[in-house]
């Protein structure tokens, strides 16, 4: 076949059965693993490394600190203090795989480049457009996470486990004696310990600002501890007694204010997401009907998407959702077809 394809290998199950299922296929391949930080990362390079031995194939280490700095951390943080609760992982795929690790590989000479996601691309006969499509295995389903690809970026890219279910990828891997197989692979996470608020306070040098939880009316309820603590929906954490069961609702970071409601004030009918891509690349005219996912483990819903001018678009629902969350993505359907997605810019 002498197609070349550059495959990203974080050293996990998945990714080390796409790159051992491209060998088997015939492909030149090649391993990347990236280098996220200017920390040790020895053990998932380490890992990616002997799989690469095992199959035979070259095997380097790509330098992308810098861009992950400013395009994934650097977002979550602007997100965080901005009121908003962003998503890194999508934004890794859109700047850093699909976009620094993608354009080396063109660069490169690689015809496709190929990653260990849970999600399928086929060509449409009619069209002759590609088509970014669920996964095979529904419990698996990555394909939210992808909705910023492009034409250009599908037409060069290979996602080998699409139709196979995760039983099937171990299955692989110990056919091979990865060690990856009595692993999950995980996704690229900069904050070991999970809390967030405290290492925006590490990195920025900047101490949390206090501010006032309020009511619907604009009544002080108490202190809140630094908005870049709290998310809409969130009742856990809040450190005020209300005598009834309270939930963050908003929040204003103009006002440095976070505004607490009960669990009926966190439904709503439609929202506006910004940043829009369609991944056909036409542009929608009109009304569409679609499914739309407010959440990477949420069940789509019936919705109507109606284009808006500067890539906006807005999404009414069939049914109120319960905590729309400004940051998030939201990434509608036509079946197992993505449409595209956006970011939430605010519920209405």
């Amino acid at each position: 076949m002498n197609e070349k394809v550059l495959v990203a290998m974080s050293g996990g199950v998945d990714s080390s059965a796409a790159a051992a299922l491209l060998n088997e296929a015939g492909y030149l391949v090649s391993g990347v693993t990236l280098k996220l930080s200017g920390g040790a990362d020895d053990g998932p390079t380490a890992d990616a490394k002997r799989v690469a031995e095992v199959l035979g194939i070259e095997h380097r280490v790509l330098d992308v600190t810098r861009a992950f700095s400013e395009n994934v951390v650097g977002r979550f943080i602007k997100g965080y203090r901005s009121g908003l609760t962003p998503n890194p992982c999508i934004e890794c795929n859109r700047y850093i795989k699909f976009g620094v690790l993608f354009d080396e590989a063109r660069k490169a000479g690689m015809d496709y480049l190929a990653t260990g996601h849970y999600a399928r691309i086929e060509r449409d006969p009619k069209t002759g457009r590609f088509l970014l499509k669920k996964a095979a295995d529904p419990s698996k389903d990555q394909s939210y996470v992808l909705y910023s690809l492009t034409q250009e970026r599908l037409a060069h890219t290979l996602l080998p486990l699409g139709e196979y279910k995760k039983t099937d990828v171990y299955a692989i891997a110990k056919r091979y004696g990865f060690k990856a197989a009595e692993r999950e692979s995980q996704e690229i996470c900069f904050i070991p310990d999970h809390d967030h608020a405290a290492f925006i306070a590490r990195v920025t040098g900047e101490r949390d600002l206090e501010g006032d939880f309020i009511d619907a009316e604009g009544n002080v309820l108490g202190q809140h501890r630094g908005i870049a603590r709290y998310t809409i929906g969130q009742r856990k954490g809040l450190g005020v007694s209300l005598g009834r069961p309270a939930y963050v609702v908003a929040i204003d970071p103009r006002s440095n204010t976070v505004t607490l409601g009960e669990e009926k004030d966190l439904y709503s009918s439609s929202l506006i997401v910004k940043d829009l891509n369609v991944v056909s690349g036409e542009r929608i005219e009109g009304a569409l009907r679609v499914q739309a996912k407010l959440r990477y483990a949420a069940r789509p819903q019936d919705a109507t998407f109606i284009p808006l001018c500067g890539g906006a678009g807005r999404i009414d629902f069939d049914a109120p959702q319960r905590a729309v969350t400004p940051g998030q993505a939201c990434v509608f359907y036509q079946g197992d077809v993505v449409v595209g997605g956006g970011t939430i810019a605010r519920r209405l």
